[in-house]
């Protein structure tokens, strides 16, 4: 068993807990194989000043995206990017769609201050706006549009990064793992702690999220480092909050026994409301998102997966001392 206790070090205070399982988020967190923000930064912001033209997903247009991608600051999406870090991927592309509504550049039949109501809404963390009622051009043009915008975006971060990431990961996949994740995972598991990777880009076997994971190392199903990988589609939206309450609910499990690891602010406030305990992996610049993880409440901040506030936090097979 594994037992968690609030130590020096620790944000915010929590009591004594066994955890059995953890909930793991995995670009940024574990694997460092997609240098997403610059790709997603340059793809929406192209949304926002362009729209969407004929042929907005040709193969020209995606390697104009890729020589675009990190070439100059893009301060409103940059910013998204960071904001949003852990949201539905088709929610991150559905906001680049109404801010280009809003813009003007895409023309449609619409209520614009529902649309820019859900924009607001969107980059302060929510993902479903089921509630309001909009036109049936608005929500046709949406999800016409919006698993197209996500298919571009994969072809940009492909042709970006993840190709030639991948590949040299598959020679030295360390130097594509966040440091000391590998045994902090395999101290979990072998503590009896069952670990999920949590995501919000598409899983299918084999091939994207799932390849990368693999090729890391992890393990994937039951027994193995991470017992499975749940993720989005291309056409549905899953937020991680939904993903994480869900897998709660199969497998029975308290919130004081589950363990949030993240990087984004989707998975930790997830965690926190849920009452996880929280454990939020930034690079030591990361001012901003440090911040930002503050406010929402996280329980501990480490660098890496090698930070002596683990050994302190996390015991195995001690007792409760309550």
């Amino acid at each position: 068993m594994l037992w968690a206790y609030c130590c020096e070090g620790c944000v915010r205070d929590f009591a004594p807990r066994e955890i059995r399982y953890a909930f793991h988020d995995i670009d940024g967190t574990h694997s460092l194989i997609r240098f997403w923000p610059p790709v997603m930064s340059a793809v929406l912001n192209d949304v926002i000043e362009n729209g969407l033209p004929q042929g907005f997903d040709s193969e020209e247009n995606t390697q104009r995206l890729i020589d675009a991608c990190g070439k100059r600051p893009l301060p409103e999406t940059d910013a998204f990017c960071v904001e949003s870090a852990g949201m539905s991927a088709l929610t991150q592309m559905e906001w680049a769609i109404r801010r280009a509504v809003e813009e003007g550049k895409i023309r449609v039949d619409c209520d614009l201050s529902v649309n820019s109501e859900i924009v607001r809404l969107i980059h302060a963390g929510e993902e479903r706006f089921e509630a309001f009622r909009e036109t049936p051009e608005m929500l046709d043009m949406l999800s016409q549009n919006t698993p197209r915008l996500f298919k571009l975006y994969e072809r940009v971060l492909n042709g970006f990064c993840r190709d030639r990431n991948l590949a040299k990961a598959r020679l030295d996949p360390e130097s594509f793992r966040v440091k000391g994740s590998m045994a902090f995972m395999r101290m979990l598991r072998d503590a009896g702690v069952k670990n999920y990777f949590v995501t919000g880009a598409v899983v299918q076997r084999g091939m994207g999220m799932f390849e990368e994971v693999e090729t890391l190392g992890y393990g994937i199903g039951p027994g193995e480092l991470a017992e499975d990988i749940i993720g989005s589609s291309w056409h549905e939206k899953l937020p991680k909050d939904e993903i994480m309450l869900r897998l709660q609910k199969e497998l029975g499990a308290g919130s004081s026994q589950i363990l949030v690891c993240g990087d984004g602010r989707s998975e930790i406030s997830a965690g926190v409301k849920m009452g996880a305990l929280t454990l939020s992996r930034l690079n030591p610049e990361a001012d901003y998102q440090r911040q930002l993880h503050v406010r929402l409440g996280t329980h501990m901040i480490v660098a890496d997966f090698t930070d002596p506030l683990i050994e302190k936090v996390f015991r195995p097979d001690a007792p409760a001392c309550l």
